[in-house]
């Protein structure tokens, strides 16, 4: 490409970055801010010490949620708060439902199972709800987990074209069901159940390892995807089906396993299986998931508001990318080979994502901080101010 058009490129994309950093911080983080002073205030109604705390865990993977919402910035004004209320409560749900999975349980894949069901129910506002701790020795959450799904679907009922969209976002909550409920901890099981269930949902002619389609199948990012595309009047099936495309599974495995990378001592630590691991080494890694941000770009690309989902990929992948663990030695070159392919958005996004973090080495920790990511959506538009938008 001549010199000219690179730099008018560069200055094109500053621009979309600019303005979608705007809309975010401008139109949307105040609102979740404001949900998050809320959710801290419910947690005090729980009846439960122990779901108190789990709730608590949950809420410190904050920046799921507001990853969750920079889809808003996709959205048209008129319906962006509502789509972002949403975002926030489904991830919210996620984010609990996840933490709560990971305490003991006498039978792990039908628990999990039955609790990530409550996913399926918070994208059908028509659905009865479930008993979703029947196989959980915890149960009295004084209503939280019905609240919260109850909320996203209040909001989803709002959006012009959500009935549009519900088939492709329910398919993608019933592989994040199967996901959490094969992916329990090592100490209750091995591989092959996840194994066996992501074999079958691996797109034909994809080329992806079993692991690989594993990931994708576990992401939200695809649910927010469709809801942001729902809150258009009008989107026909061939969109509809470009997403789901582009999100399961390029986008959507590339998150996760970006998760993982930066995971990967915590989830040692704690028995969580580390999809990355399964690599037969380090630049096996880095190959595989070049390969993956490439496709993952070019799905991006080719969708309507292409620009925008390049940018939201782009800061997600920027937001693992960005952290202390993604430059260890085993990381580094996985992390290296990801931020080439995904170029310039990437370079842009790496550049504020350090600048926040160096800025909030500066401010005092608050005393029992945030423990891991956990599973769902990690994607911040980032901006130099806000030093604690991080999580």
């Amino acid at each position: 490409m001549p010199v000219g058009q690179r730099g008018s490129g560069r200055i094109e994309l500053g621009a979309a970055f600019a303005g979608a950093a705007q809309r975010y911080w401008l139109g949307v983080f105040p609102r979740v801010c404001a949900e998050r002073r809320r959710r801290e205030a419910r947690v005090r109604q729980i009846p439960d010490p122990l779901l108190q705390r789990v709730v608590l865990d949950a809420l410190r993977k904050w920046g799921n949620i507001e990853g969750a919402t920079a889809f808003a910035t996709l959205v048209p004004a008129r319906h962006r708060a509502v789509a972002a209320r949403a975002m926030a409560s489904f991830q919210a749900a996620y984010n609990y439902l996840d933490t709560l999975t990971e305490l003991p349980s006498a039978e792990p894949a039908v628990n999990g199972r039955q609790l990530h069901r409550a996913l399926l129910v918070a994208l059908d506002p028509d659905a009865s709800h479930l008993d979703y701790y029947a196989h959980h020795h915890l149960r009295d959450d004084g209503r939280y987990l019905v609240e919260t799904i109850d909320e996203c679907r209040a909001a989803l009922a709002q959006l012009p074209s959500y009935a549009a969209v519900a088939p492709a976002a329910q398919r993608a909550a019933q592989r994040i069901i199967a996901f959490q409920s094969c992916n329990t901890g090592e100490v209750q099981g091995d591989h092959r159940a996840l194994e066996g269930w992501a074999r079958t949902v691996t797109p034909p002619g994809s080329g992806l390892r079993w692991w690989e389609a594993a990931a994708a199948g576990g992401s939200s990012l695809g649910v927010y995807a469709l809801i942001a595309a729902a809150a258009r009047p009008a989107v026909d099936t061939v969109e509809i089906a470009a997403l789901e495309r582009a999100y399961f599974p390029w986008i959507g495995a590339l998150h996760s396993l970006l998760d993982n990378l930066v995971d990967v001592a915590e989830d040692y630590a704690t028995g969580q299986r580390s999809l990355v691991g399964c690599y037969a080494s380090t630049l096996d890694a880095a190959m595989r998931m070049r390969l993956l941000a490439e496709r993952a770009r070019g799905a991006a690309e080719e969708l309507p508001d292409g620009r925008g989902h390049v940018l939201i990929l782009a800061a997600m992948a920027s937001f693992y990318l960005s952290t202390p663990e993604a430059a260890a030695p085993a990381a580094r070159p996985v992390a290296l080979a990801v931020l080439d392919a995904l170029g310039e958005p990437a370079r842009l996004a790496m550049r504020v994502f350090r600048t926040r973090l160096r800025a909030r080495k500066l401010l005092p920790r608050a005393p029992g901080g945030p423990r891991r990511r956990g599973g769902g959506a990690e994607v911040v538009l980032p901006a130099a101010v806000d030093p604690d938008g991080v999580n």
